[in-house]
């Protein structure tokens, strides 16, 4: 496998490209551009988690650093012991691709995701090297222990970070539905849920390996939308395989995307004057519905690409506090150093009992989302045309021109899969939809 950082990190298939070697060399040369002796190490619940945790540690320990490994934990746990202990760190995980994927996702020390610079250190470093070595077979499965004391600590310290982010109010009254997706919030999300008092109902919270992200998760909402409706619980959360993000449902079993948290949240925020900035942090994929209603109640919209590394570096440079993607991976710069699934989840949640309205009300008066398709064009295994980007962008304005001042068109190759994504905007579903459905055979035939 050549190693290339996508939008988060690297990730591959883990039955012929990401190997136990690829991973080894990855640990060493990490250990040595950051300068880092010590490395805490997370995964999600993947069969391959733990062989690759450990050929990661073995990467660190080759070059005199030492590993810790914190066992299954969402990858915000991670960032946060990152952050406490001041030390470098890695979480095992593909995020919300299948249980045959996987990936490496690397923090500096303090516990923040690596900047463009660092990680182009990292891929020349390992190109210096003669790349990364030839694999001797796949990373044979292997069976995850009991948590280790220090994956126990990291755990309790999340919970409380979480919970003193309201200020010592509770969640007593809610009912809440749970998709755990059979990843890392297995755990975490209903015990921190439950110490706050809220009544909680779990599904997909049985991982074996191999059912991380299968039909359920964010990804898959439509069996937490019926558990939300046929229990009569207040709200519904689904998160992703390594719960780095959240994604809501409301009583009525409609979805909440991360656009609307991301208005409940800020709105609410600028009405406490805890919206440090006036002004949010979105990417490129943000509704445009988002935007109008952020300058409804005076909120400033900074726009970046796709990726929490460019929100998070847009926050920074501008001394502002929230920011997120439709995804459901927000980030609370004063709160957390990456996007944090359950914190944005109980940050929601007490938004939603302060307010005293349902969650589907409180969405709608934060903001009336435009109707938007998005459709994934598969890229072949040939080599990616040198000229993409270029032909990409000539589509795109070609439909932007079709579509006027009305509606909005972005197509892009993916970080994470291989994958060009199409999204389309309009002001009715049909004019979006077919437009999505031109730009896609439009793709196909360029990438042919």
């Amino acid at each position: 496998m050549t190693l290339a950082f996508g939008t988060d990190g690297i990730r591959g298939d883990t039955r012929r490209e990401l190997t136990g070697e690829a991973v080894e060399a990855l640990g060493r040369t990490a250990a040595d551009v950051l300068g880092a002796e010590r490395f805490a190490v997370g995964r999600d619940t993947r069969i391959s988690g733990p062989g690759l945790v450990e050929a990661l540690s073995r990467g660190v320990r080759h070059v005199g650093g030492s590993a810790v490994d914190l066992g299954v934990l969402p990858t915000p746990a991670v960032a946060r012991w990152c952050a406490d202990e001041n030390v470098a760190g890695a979480v095992v995980s593909a995020s919300h691709n299948p249980w045959h994927d996987n990936g490496v996702k690397l923090f500096a020390p303090g516990g923040r995701k690596l900047s463009d610079e660092a990680q182009h250190d990292i891929e020349r470093g390992l190109a210096s090297a003669g790349g990364l070595p030839p694999s001797e077979g796949r990373v044979a499965p292997a069976s995850g222990g009991p948590g280790s004391v220090e994956g126990d600590l990291a755990r309790r310290r999340h919970h409380e970070a979480v919970a003193a982010s309201i200020g010592g109010r509770d969640l007593e009254g809610l009912h809440i539905a749970v998709d755990a997706a059979n990843g890392a919030a297995y755990r975490c999300a209903p015990e921190c849920l439950r110490a706050l008092g809220a009544g909680v109902e779990t599904i997909n919270a049985s991982p074996d390996g191999y059912n991380i992200n299968d039909g359920c998760g964010s990804l898959h909402p439509e069996s937490l939308q019926a558990a939300v409706v046929s229990s009569g619980a207040d709200a519904g959360l689904a998160f992703d395989g390594d719960a780095d993000r959240v994604l809501a449902v409301d009583g009525a079993g409609t979805l909440v995307d991360g656009d609307q948290i991301l208005a409940v949240c800020a709105i609410d925020r600028a009405r406490r004057d805890r919206l440090t900035g006036a002004a949010v942090v979105v990417t490129v994929m943000a509704n445009l519905g988002l935007r109008r209603a952020m300058a409804v109640h005076g909120i400033g919209v900074v726009e970046t690409p796709v990726g929490d590394r460019h929100v998070l570096s847009a926050l920074e440079d501008r001394d502002l506090v929230l920011g997120g993607e439709q995804s459901g991976h927000l980030i609370f710069r004063d709160l957390a150093t990456t996007g944090d699934g359950l914190l944005t989840a109980v940050q929601l949640l007490d938004t939603l009992k302060r307010s005293g309205s349902s969650l589907r009300d409180l969405a709608a008066a934060a903001m009336t989302r435009l109707p938007q398709v998005l459709v994934g064009v598969p890229m072949p295994a040939s080599a990616r045309p040198a000229d993409l980007d270029e032909t990409l962008g000539a589509i795109a304005s070609e439909a932007a021109a079709r579509l006027g001042g009305s509606g909005r068109v972005l197509v892009r190759p993916s970080g994470t899969e291989p994958l060009v994504r199409v999204m389309v905007e309009a002001t009715d579903t049909g004019t979006a939809q077919a437009e999505a459905d031109r730009l896609a055979a439009r793709i196909e035939t360029v990438l042919a």
